[in-house]
């Protein structure tokens, strides 16, 4: 991790903050990517290998996952940040993103991830081409998340926006004390 890097300016990626909650805690290793409706005329692309993640809520991302390791159903935690704020609890580096148009090759990549497979089929089958972009990454748990007001850029169907630099005491300072993470699930090591 280089929080230090003079060039890189912050920015979010959307990520539903149950998977959020995976890949902080090492249960994931991996993110499947369509990509969203206000992507453009190239669709989803892995244009960042460093970022926050932005915790999307919705109730039905529990509908959606399988179970936890207990074999109990996923509810999302109550929030971190206050009402009409944002909690930044997770920094993540991609080790390796690309393009799975093989379904069999998407299929290995379930011991990596919380999705269930109805999700991802439903993913890799929209669109006029079958597949899905994917990262293999490093996630950094924050130990105090970074809050910022929740604002106009952060909405929107699409997966990246940027972030102010010195906000609330800015990312760097929230950096510092970031550990990563050893997933637990291991690492997709054929797609490495």
């Amino acid at each position: 991790m280089n929080p230090t890097d003079p060039d890189w300016r912050p920015v979010a990626f959307k990520e539903w903050q149950l998977v959020s909650d995976a890949l902080a805690s090492g249960e994931q290793s991996v993110i499947l990517r369509k990509g969203g409706i206000s992507e453009g005329k190239a669709g989803f692309q892995w244009i960042h290998d460093r970022f926050f993640l932005f915790p999307s809520l919705f109730h039905e991302q529990s509908k959606q996952v399988k179970p936890d390791a207990d074999g109990k159903g996923r509810s999302i935690p109550d929030p971190t940040a206050p009402e009409g704020e944002v909690a930044f609890s997770v920094y993540v580096e991609t080790i390796k993103a690309g393009r799975l148009t093989d379904w069999d090759d998407v299929l290995r990549l379930e011991p990596y991830h919380i999705w269930n497979e109805e999700i991802i089929r439903d993913r890799f089958e929209w669109g006029d081409e079958p597949g899905l972009s994917f990262a293999v990454v490093k996630a950094f748990p924050l130990d105090e998340p970074w809050i910022l007001p929740d604002r106009k850029t952060f909405g929107g169907c699409r997966s990246w926006f940027g972030l102010p630099e010195d906000e609330n005491g800015g990312w760097k300072k929230h950096l510092e004390t970031a550990r990563e993470i050893e997933p637990s699930c291991g690492l997709p090591h054929w797609l490495i």
